[in-house]
């Protein structure tokens, strides 16, 4: 009885052994026969990644700036400010007045000058008719027309100063900046204007483009100019900066729009110049998936398998997509991005006729690829 136990004991132990062994053949026979289901690949259509031209497909930013802008100063040095009629932001029109200046001074300047030049033309009519008669020598004749004329000067010059007193409009527009107060002194040609102001009201977007698409670029051409309010305003080149900046190799485009209140000088803005064409790497929109981590493709390498690859896409016409960032020109990507497909899956690909592909455009592996509608 004692030696049937530990006989027992041992059986057991091979027992258990001999099933260790047929699990571990079992599992090792596991990923071959999953292998071997992997390797059954799904047809799948694809496409490449091409440039094509693509209207509108140049864009640039830049600050909106005045067409023109007109500085208002003073004329005269010296003069209080009596009175400032507009604020910033107001809507003024050419030669309406801006500021009065204090004439009172001048005003009894001209009134004294006026009582002068009075005195002495009636001091030239008394000589008139008196030439070469001995009354009066010749010189004494002279010298009392030229002081009548030299005080009518004075009377002149005094009221052109008070024409002055009052500083207007030089132009239509609207009032950008306001740098004068009552009690002020006037000086002409100061470093600082009273104002400034913006010339009809025209505000420009000063887009900066890069020199390779400076050439795309011609005057007139067309443009959608999009705020950071995200309106949208048509505009048109009115125009191109004859150089380039040779430190960032920017040069700088003049869009012209409409008189509009959102439009301020300093603001941003970014330019669509839709009737521009440039080549662009493209893919038909249907082949690019969205989701929660943002857009994306299924490129097909040369081994047939796929693998995912984040994009990021720009303009959309004719049913094709810009890809701003993503794979390069000649890359193959799945047709449809809401194909059942998992990274690492092996496809049979399928090129599906492109009519803007050349004749001989070769997939990655042409011997395993076949061909759709053609």
């Amino acid at each position: 009885m004692r030696l049937e136990k530990p006989a027992a004991r041992v059986w057991g132990v091979v027992l258990i052994f001999a099933m260790a062994g047929l699990a571990v053949t079992s599992c090792g026979r596991h990923p071959q026969a999953r292998s071997a289901t992997q390797q059954q690949a799904r047809a799948a259509d694809v496409v490449q990644v091409r440039s094509r031209m693509m209207q509108g497909g140049l864009s640039a930013s830049g600050l909106l700036v005045s067409r023109e802008e007109a500085a208002v100063g003073a004329d005269l040095s010296g003069y209080r400010i009596a009175k400032v009629y507009v604020e910033q932001g107001a809507w003024v029109k050419k030669g309406q007045p801006l500021v009065q200046l204090d004439d009172s001074l001048l005003r009894a300047q001209i009134d004294q000058q006026a009582a002068t030049t009075e005195q002495a033309e009636n001091e030239a009519k008394r000589v008139a008719g008196l030439d070469s008669q001995g009354v009066l020598s010749a010189e004494q004749i002279d010298q009392r027309r030229l002081q009548a004329k030299a005080a009518e000067a004075a009377l002149d010059e005094l009221k052109t100063r008070e024409a002055h007193m009052t500083i207007r409009a030089p132009v239509s527009g609207l009032v950008l900046e306001r740098n004068v107060r009552p009690g002020d002194i006037s000086s002409a040609g100061g470093a600082t204007p009273m104002f400034r102001m913006v010339r009809d009201g025209l505000v420009e977007l000063n887009a900066e483009v890069s020199e390779d698409d400076m050439g795309h670029i011609h005057i007139g051409d067309p443009a959608q100019v999009t705020l950071p309010d995200g309106a949208v305003v048509a505009g048109k080149v009115r125009l191109i900066d004859p150089e380039v900046d040779s430190t960032t190799k920017l040069g700088h485009v003049r869009v012209a729009m409409p008189v509009r209140a959102d439009l301020r000088p300093g603001g941003f803005g970014r330019a669509n110049f839709t009737g521009v064409s440039k080549a662009s790497s493209t893919l038909p929109e249907t082949a690019v998936r969205y989701d929660a981590d943002g857009a994306s493709v299924a490129v097909v390498g040369a081994d047939n398998r796929v693998r995912m690859a984040s994009v990021r896409t720009g303009r959309r016409a004719g049913g094709y997509v810009e890809l701003v960032q993503g794979p390069p020109d000649g890359s193959w990507v799945l047709l449809r991005a809401a194909s059942f497909v998992l990274p690492g899956d092996l496809v049979k690909p399928i090129r599906v006729a492109d009519p803007s592909a050349p004749a001989a455009a070769p997939a990655p592996t042409p011997a395993a690829f076949q061909h759709k509608g053609g």
